[in-house]
Protein backbone atom coordinates (compact mmCIF):
# COMPACT_ATOMS: atom_id res chain seq x y z
CA UNK A 1 0.00 0.00 0.00
CA UNK A 2 1.27 3.45 -0.88
CA UNK A 3 0.72 5.94 1.92
CA UNK A 4 1.40 9.63 2.12
CA UNK A 5 3.91 10.67 4.71
CA UNK A 6 1.80 11.02 7.82
CA UNK A 7 1.94 14.54 9.17
CA UNK A 8 1.50 15.60 12.76
CA UNK A 9 -2.15 14.95 13.58
CA UNK A 10 -2.69 17.91 15.88
CA UNK A 11 -0.85 21.20 15.27
CA UNK A 12 0.41 23.23 18.17
CA UNK A 13 -2.17 24.87 20.42
CA UNK A 14 -0.83 28.26 19.36
CA UNK A 15 -1.65 27.53 15.73
CA UNK A 16 -5.14 26.37 16.61
CA UNK A 17 -5.76 29.46 18.71
CA UNK A 18 -4.92 31.64 15.70
CA UNK A 19 -7.19 29.69 13.35
CA UNK A 20 -10.84 28.82 13.04
CA UNK A 21 -11.54 25.31 14.39
CA UNK A 22 -14.63 23.48 13.16
CA UNK A 23 -15.11 20.39 15.32
CA UNK A 24 -16.97 17.61 13.53
CA UNK A 25 -15.60 14.72 15.56
CA UNK A 26 -18.84 14.07 17.47
CA UNK A 27 -22.06 15.66 18.67
CA UNK A 28 -20.69 15.18 22.20
CA UNK A 29 -18.56 18.32 21.78
CA UNK A 30 -21.60 20.60 21.99
CA UNK A 31 -21.69 23.27 24.68
CA UNK A 32 -24.79 24.65 26.43
CA UNK A 33 -25.99 27.92 24.96
CA UNK A 34 -26.94 30.97 27.03
CA UNK A 35 -30.57 29.88 27.38
CA UNK A 36 -29.61 26.41 28.60
CA UNK A 37 -27.09 27.93 31.02
CA UNK A 38 -29.82 30.22 32.37
CA UNK A 39 -32.09 27.22 32.94
CA UNK A 40 -29.26 25.56 34.86
CA UNK A 41 -28.69 28.71 36.92
CA UNK A 42 -32.39 28.96 37.80
CA UNK A 43 -32.83 25.24 38.58
CA UNK A 44 -34.56 24.31 41.80
CA UNK A 45 -32.55 21.55 43.48
CA UNK A 46 -32.71 19.07 46.34
CA UNK A 47 -31.04 15.84 47.44
CA UNK A 48 -31.69 13.23 44.76
CA UNK A 49 -30.38 10.58 47.16
CA UNK A 50 -33.72 11.08 48.90
CA UNK A 51 -35.56 11.59 45.57
CA UNK A 52 -36.03 15.21 46.63
CA UNK A 53 -34.55 17.04 43.66
CA UNK A 54 -37.62 18.53 41.95
CA UNK A 55 -35.85 19.22 38.65
CA UNK A 56 -34.59 15.64 38.36
CA UNK A 57 -38.05 14.35 39.26
CA UNK A 58 -39.57 16.53 36.56
CA UNK A 59 -37.02 15.39 33.98
CA UNK A 60 -37.66 11.73 34.78
CA UNK A 61 -41.43 12.23 34.62
CA UNK A 62 -41.25 14.08 31.31
CA UNK A 63 -38.98 11.41 29.83
CA UNK A 64 -41.23 8.52 30.79
CA UNK A 65 -44.23 10.39 29.35
CA UNK A 66 -42.46 11.09 26.05
CA UNK A 67 -41.61 7.41 25.67
CA UNK A 68 -44.97 6.23 27.05
CA UNK A 69 -43.28 4.02 29.61
CA UNK A 70 -43.94 3.80 33.35
CA UNK A 71 -40.79 5.33 34.82
CA UNK A 72 -37.34 6.78 34.15
CA UNK A 73 -34.06 7.43 35.94
CA UNK A 74 -31.45 10.15 35.38
CA UNK A 75 -27.89 8.81 35.00
CA UNK A 76 -24.44 10.33 34.38
CA UNK A 77 -23.95 8.48 31.09
CA UNK A 78 -25.49 6.24 28.46
CA UNK A 79 -22.84 3.62 29.13
CA UNK A 80 -24.10 3.32 32.70
CA UNK A 81 -27.66 3.15 31.41
CA UNK A 82 -26.87 0.25 29.09
CA UNK A 83 -24.91 -1.57 31.79
CA UNK A 84 -27.69 -1.19 34.37
CA UNK A 85 -30.27 -2.35 31.82
CA UNK A 86 -28.24 -5.48 31.13
CA UNK A 87 -27.85 -6.18 34.84
CA UNK A 88 -31.51 -5.66 35.73
CA UNK A 89 -32.89 -7.65 32.82
CA UNK A 90 -30.44 -10.52 33.35
CA UNK A 91 -31.35 -10.84 37.04
CA UNK A 92 -28.18 -12.77 37.86
CA UNK A 93 -24.62 -13.38 36.66
CA UNK A 94 -23.90 -15.91 33.95
CA UNK A 95 -26.50 -14.85 31.40
CA UNK A 96 -25.92 -14.25 27.70
CA UNK A 97 -26.83 -11.05 25.88
CA UNK A 98 -27.36 -10.81 22.12
CA UNK A 99 -25.69 -7.73 20.58
CA UNK A 100 -24.80 -6.61 17.07
CA UNK A 101 -21.21 -7.12 15.97
CA UNK A 102 -20.92 -3.37 15.28
CA UNK A 103 -22.81 -2.25 18.37
CA UNK A 104 -21.56 0.44 20.73
CA UNK A 105 -22.23 -1.86 23.69
CA UNK A 106 -19.85 -4.45 22.26
CA UNK A 107 -17.12 -2.22 20.82
CA UNK A 108 -16.99 0.94 22.92
CA UNK A 109 -18.19 0.19 26.46
CA UNK A 110 -15.12 -1.60 27.80
CA UNK A 111 -16.94 -4.93 28.01
CA UNK A 112 -18.69 -3.82 31.18
CA UNK A 113 -21.20 -6.64 30.76
CA UNK A 114 -18.50 -9.22 31.54
CA UNK A 115 -16.09 -7.03 33.52
CA UNK A 116 -18.68 -5.82 36.03
CA UNK A 117 -21.92 -7.75 35.56
CA UNK A 118 -20.62 -11.28 34.85
CA UNK A 119 -22.56 -11.47 31.59
CA UNK A 120 -21.49 -12.92 28.26
CA UNK A 121 -22.13 -11.09 25.00
CA UNK A 122 -22.91 -13.04 21.84
CA UNK A 123 -22.53 -11.31 18.49
CA UNK A 124 -25.05 -11.28 15.67
CA UNK A 125 -24.20 -9.65 12.35
CA UNK A 126 -25.31 -6.07 11.90
CA UNK A 127 -26.59 -5.46 8.38
CA UNK A 128 -25.69 -2.22 6.63
CA UNK A 129 -28.83 -0.49 7.92
CA UNK A 130 -28.01 -1.33 11.55
CA UNK A 131 -30.58 -4.11 11.89
CA UNK A 132 -29.58 -7.60 12.99
CA UNK A 133 -29.55 -10.62 10.70
CA UNK A 134 -32.77 -12.24 11.90
CA UNK A 135 -31.95 -15.74 10.73
CA UNK A 136 -28.65 -15.63 12.59
CA UNK A 137 -30.29 -14.07 15.64
CA UNK A 138 -32.98 -16.72 15.89
CA UNK A 139 -30.31 -19.40 15.57
CA UNK A 140 -28.37 -17.92 18.49
CA UNK A 141 -31.24 -17.58 20.94
CA UNK A 142 -30.94 -20.21 23.64
CA UNK A 143 -33.94 -22.41 24.44
CA UNK A 144 -36.22 -21.15 27.19
CA UNK A 145 -35.01 -24.04 29.32
CA UNK A 146 -31.48 -24.64 28.02
CA UNK A 147 -29.26 -27.63 28.57
CA UNK A 148 -27.31 -27.31 31.86
CA UNK A 149 -24.17 -26.67 29.81
CA UNK A 150 -25.67 -23.54 28.21
CA UNK A 151 -26.35 -20.07 29.55
CA UNK A 152 -29.74 -18.44 29.34
CA UNK A 153 -30.35 -15.76 26.72
CA UNK A 154 -31.27 -12.96 29.11
CA UNK A 155 -31.52 -9.94 26.78
CA UNK A 156 -31.40 -8.75 23.18
CA UNK A 157 -29.91 -5.29 22.57
CA UNK A 158 -30.36 -3.06 19.53
CA UNK A 159 -28.98 0.41 18.72
CA UNK A 160 -30.93 3.30 17.15
CA UNK A 161 -29.61 5.36 15.47
CA UNK A 162 -26.73 3.01 14.71
CA UNK A 163 -23.44 4.82 15.20
CA UNK A 164 -20.98 2.46 13.51
CA UNK A 165 -23.30 1.92 10.55
CA UNK A 166 -23.34 5.67 9.90
CA UNK A 167 -26.20 7.01 12.00
CA UNK A 168 -28.72 4.74 10.30
CA UNK A 169 -32.33 4.67 11.49
CA UNK A 170 -33.75 1.22 12.24
CA UNK A 171 -37.04 0.58 10.42
CA UNK A 172 -39.97 0.66 12.85
CA UNK A 173 -41.49 -2.45 11.27
CA UNK A 174 -38.28 -4.37 11.96
CA UNK A 175 -38.19 -3.26 15.61
CA UNK A 176 -41.83 -4.30 15.97
CA UNK A 177 -41.07 -7.70 14.46
CA UNK A 178 -38.10 -8.24 16.76
CA UNK A 179 -40.01 -7.05 19.82
CA UNK A 180 -42.86 -9.47 19.15
CA UNK A 181 -40.37 -12.30 18.67
CA UNK A 182 -38.49 -11.62 21.91
CA UNK A 183 -41.73 -11.24 23.84
CA UNK A 184 -42.91 -14.61 22.50
CA UNK A 185 -39.60 -16.12 23.66
CA UNK A 186 -39.89 -14.36 27.04
CA UNK A 187 -36.66 -12.42 26.43
CA UNK A 188 -36.57 -8.66 27.09
CA UNK A 189 -35.53 -6.19 24.38
CA UNK A 190 -33.35 -3.17 25.21
CA UNK A 191 -32.64 -0.25 22.89
CA UNK A 192 -29.42 1.71 23.14
CA UNK A 193 -31.12 4.86 21.94
CA UNK A 194 -28.30 7.31 22.51
CA UNK A 195 -29.51 9.19 19.41
CA UNK A 196 -33.07 7.90 19.24
CA UNK A 197 -34.43 11.45 18.93
CA UNK A 198 -32.46 11.74 15.69
CA UNK A 199 -34.34 8.65 14.53
CA UNK A 200 -37.68 10.13 15.56
CA UNK A 201 -37.01 13.40 13.73
CA UNK A 202 -35.78 11.55 10.64
CA UNK A 203 -38.90 9.37 10.55
CA UNK A 204 -41.28 12.15 11.59
CA UNK A 205 -42.85 10.05 14.35
CA UNK A 206 -43.08 10.36 18.15
CA UNK A 207 -40.20 8.69 19.92
CA UNK A 208 -42.72 6.55 21.80
CA UNK A 209 -43.71 4.84 18.54
CA UNK A 210 -40.15 3.73 17.90
CA UNK A 211 -39.79 2.01 21.29
CA UNK A 212 -43.32 0.58 21.49
CA UNK A 213 -42.07 -3.01 21.66
CA UNK A 214 -38.91 -2.33 23.67
CA UNK A 215 -38.83 -3.21 27.36
CA UNK A 216 -36.25 -0.53 28.12
CA UNK A 217 -34.38 2.26 26.36
CA UNK A 218 -31.55 4.66 27.10
CA UNK A 219 -31.11 8.04 25.45
CA UNK A 220 -28.38 10.64 25.78
CA UNK A 221 -29.00 14.26 26.68
CA UNK A 222 -25.38 15.18 25.95
CA UNK A 223 -25.17 14.36 22.23
CA UNK A 224 -27.36 16.04 19.62
CA UNK A 225 -29.67 17.47 22.27
CA UNK A 226 -26.77 19.57 23.50
CA UNK A 227 -26.89 19.17 27.29
CA UNK A 228 -23.51 18.96 29.05
CA UNK A 229 -24.20 15.86 31.14
CA UNK A 230 -26.56 12.96 31.47
CA UNK A 231 -28.62 10.13 30.05
CA UNK A 232 -32.00 8.64 30.84
CA UNK A 233 -32.95 4.99 31.29
CA UNK A 234 -36.64 4.19 30.84
CA UNK A 235 -38.78 1.13 31.50
CA UNK A 236 -41.40 -0.36 33.80
CA UNK A 237 -41.67 0.97 37.34
CA UNK A 238 -40.28 -2.22 38.91
CA UNK A 239 -37.39 -2.19 36.42
CA UNK A 240 -36.49 1.41 37.30
CA UNK A 241 -36.68 0.68 41.04
CA UNK A 242 -34.02 -2.00 40.56
CA UNK A 243 -32.04 0.32 38.29
CA UNK A 244 -32.03 2.98 41.03
CA UNK A 245 -30.44 0.52 43.45
CA UNK A 246 -27.77 -0.46 40.91
CA UNK A 247 -27.07 3.18 40.10
CA UNK A 248 -26.09 3.61 43.73
CA UNK A 249 -23.55 0.78 43.81
CA UNK A 250 -22.05 1.89 40.49
CA UNK A 251 -21.43 5.37 41.88
CA UNK A 252 -23.99 7.05 39.65
CA UNK A 253 -26.21 8.54 42.35
CA UNK A 254 -25.87 12.32 42.52
CA UNK A 255 -27.15 14.88 45.02
CA UNK A 256 -28.22 18.37 43.89
CA UNK A 257 -27.93 17.33 40.26
CA UNK A 258 -30.96 19.32 39.24
CA UNK A 259 -28.44 21.87 37.99
CA UNK A 260 -27.58 19.55 35.10
CA UNK A 261 -31.01 17.94 34.88
CA UNK A 262 -32.34 21.41 34.06
CA UNK A 263 -30.19 21.38 30.93
CA UNK A 264 -31.77 18.07 29.97
CA UNK A 265 -35.26 19.49 30.47
CA UNK A 266 -34.41 22.50 28.35
CA UNK A 267 -33.02 20.20 25.65
CA UNK A 268 -36.17 18.07 25.50
CA UNK A 269 -38.34 21.16 25.26
CA UNK A 270 -36.25 23.18 22.80
CA UNK A 271 -33.62 21.10 21.00
CA UNK A 272 -35.38 18.10 19.48
CA UNK A 273 -36.88 19.51 16.28
CA UNK A 274 -33.67 21.38 15.43
CA UNK A 275 -31.94 17.99 14.96
CA UNK A 276 -33.28 18.21 11.41
CA UNK A 277 -30.76 21.02 10.84
CA UNK A 278 -27.93 18.63 11.72
CA UNK A 279 -29.29 16.07 9.28
CA UNK A 280 -29.51 18.69 6.55
CA UNK A 281 -25.94 19.85 7.18
CA UNK A 282 -24.58 16.30 7.04
CA UNK A 283 -26.37 15.79 3.72
CA UNK A 284 -24.88 19.04 2.41
CA UNK A 285 -21.36 17.84 3.24
CA UNK A 286 -22.03 14.42 1.72
CA UNK A 287 -23.33 15.94 -1.52
CA UNK A 288 -20.30 18.22 -1.77
CA UNK A 289 -17.90 15.30 -1.37
CA UNK A 290 -19.79 13.28 -3.96
CA UNK A 291 -19.61 16.17 -6.44
CA UNK A 292 -15.81 16.13 -6.27
CA UNK A 293 -16.05 12.76 -8.07
CA UNK A 294 -12.82 11.71 -6.39
CA UNK A 295 -11.97 8.03 -6.82
CA UNK A 296 -10.06 8.11 -3.54
CA UNK A 297 -12.48 9.83 -1.15
CA UNK A 298 -16.10 8.72 -1.51
CA UNK A 299 -19.45 8.77 0.28
CA UNK A 300 -22.86 7.18 -0.15
CA UNK A 301 -25.42 9.98 0.34
CA UNK A 302 -28.24 7.49 -0.17
CA UNK A 303 -27.26 5.70 3.04
CA UNK A 304 -27.22 8.92 5.09
CA UNK A 305 -30.18 9.11 7.47
CA UNK A 306 -29.15 11.54 10.19
CA UNK A 307 -26.13 13.53 11.39
CA UNK A 308 -23.37 10.92 11.08
CA UNK A 309 -21.54 10.75 7.75
CA UNK A 310 -19.08 7.96 6.98
CA UNK A 311 -16.42 8.87 4.42
CA UNK A 312 -14.56 6.07 2.63
CA UNK A 313 -10.84 6.46 1.94
CA UNK A 314 -9.15 4.35 -0.73
CA UNK A 315 -6.54 2.89 1.59
CA UNK A 316 -4.62 1.31 -1.28
CA UNK A 317 -3.26 4.76 -2.11
CA UNK A 318 -3.87 6.97 0.95
CA UNK A 319 -4.68 6.23 4.56
CA UNK A 320 -7.36 7.89 6.66
CA UNK A 321 -4.82 9.34 9.08
CA UNK A 322 -3.39 11.53 6.31
CA UNK A 323 -6.86 12.79 5.39
CA UNK A 324 -7.60 13.63 9.04
CA UNK A 325 -4.25 15.33 9.58
CA UNK A 326 -4.54 17.42 6.42
CA UNK A 327 -7.97 18.65 7.44
CA UNK A 328 -6.67 19.91 10.77
CA UNK A 329 -3.42 21.23 9.33
CA UNK A 330 -2.89 25.00 9.39
CA UNK A 331 -0.63 26.08 6.52
CA UNK A 332 -1.42 29.58 5.19
CA UNK A 333 0.70 30.76 2.28
CA UNK A 334 1.40 34.48 1.85
CA UNK A 335 1.39 33.98 -1.91
CA UNK A 336 -2.13 32.56 -1.88
CA UNK A 337 -5.33 34.51 -2.42
CA UNK A 338 -7.24 35.70 0.63
CA UNK A 339 -10.02 33.16 0.12
CA UNK A 340 -7.61 30.27 -0.30
CA UNK A 341 -5.64 31.37 2.74
CA UNK A 342 -8.83 31.32 4.79
CA UNK A 343 -9.39 27.72 3.74
CA UNK A 344 -5.81 26.80 4.62
CA UNK A 345 -6.17 28.59 7.98
CA UNK A 346 -9.27 26.62 8.95
CA UNK A 347 -8.87 23.44 11.00
CA UNK A 348 -11.58 20.82 10.53
CA UNK A 349 -11.60 18.07 13.12
CA UNK A 350 -13.10 14.69 12.22
CA UNK A 351 -12.67 11.15 13.60
CA UNK A 352 -10.59 8.36 12.11
CA UNK A 353 -12.40 5.03 12.39
CA UNK A 354 -9.78 2.90 10.64
CA UNK A 355 -7.31 3.13 7.74
CA UNK A 356 -10.13 3.28 5.21
CA UNK A 357 -12.90 5.26 6.89
CA UNK A 358 -13.48 8.51 8.75
CA UNK A 359 -16.55 9.93 10.47
CA UNK A 360 -18.07 13.41 10.24
CA UNK A 361 -20.75 14.39 12.78
CA UNK A 362 -22.80 17.57 12.56
CA UNK A 363 -24.32 19.19 15.65
CA UNK A 364 -25.94 22.30 17.15
CA UNK A 365 -22.72 24.28 17.55
CA UNK A 366 -22.02 24.15 13.81
CA UNK A 367 -23.38 27.11 11.89
CA UNK A 368 -24.26 27.28 8.19
CA UNK A 369 -21.04 29.25 7.67
CA UNK A 370 -19.08 26.52 9.47
CA UNK A 371 -20.58 23.91 7.17
CA UNK A 372 -19.66 25.91 4.08
CA UNK A 373 -16.09 26.45 5.29
CA UNK A 374 -15.71 22.79 6.30
CA UNK A 375 -16.84 21.80 2.80
CA UNK A 376 -14.23 24.09 1.26
CA UNK A 377 -11.48 22.63 3.43
CA UNK A 378 -12.58 19.08 2.65
CA UNK A 379 -12.65 19.84 -1.09
CA UNK A 380 -9.21 21.45 -0.81
CA UNK A 381 -7.74 18.34 0.82
CA UNK A 382 -9.45 16.00 -1.65
CA UNK A 383 -8.08 18.09 -4.52
CA UNK A 384 -4.62 17.89 -2.99
CA UNK A 385 -4.88 14.10 -2.81
CA UNK A 386 -6.27 13.71 -6.33
CA UNK A 387 -3.59 15.97 -7.83
CA UNK A 388 -0.74 14.29 -6.02
CA UNK A 389 -1.79 10.77 -7.00
CA UNK A 390 -2.48 11.66 -10.64
CA UNK A 391 1.00 13.26 -10.92
CA UNK A 392 3.07 10.63 -9.15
Amino acid sequence: MYSFKTLKLVPSDNNLLKSEVIDLRSDTVTKPDVHMRQAMFDAEVGDDGYSEDPTINLLEEKSSQLFEKEAAIFLPSGLMGNLIAMMVHSKQRGGEIIVGHKSHILLWEQCGASQIAGLQMREVTNLNDGTLDMTELIGKLRPEFPDPHEPYTTLVCIENTHNYCGGTVLPIEWIDQLGKLTKKRNIPLHMDGARVFNAAVSLGVPVSRIVKYCDSVTFCLSKGLGAPIGSILIGEKSFIEKARRLRKVLGGAMRQAGIVAAAGLYALENCVERLADDHRNAKKIADAIQRTASPYVTVNPGALDTNILLVNINSSVVDANYFVSELIKIDPDENDSQSNNKIRSTAVRISEINDARVRVVTHKNITDEDVDMAIEKIKYVIGKIDTYISNR
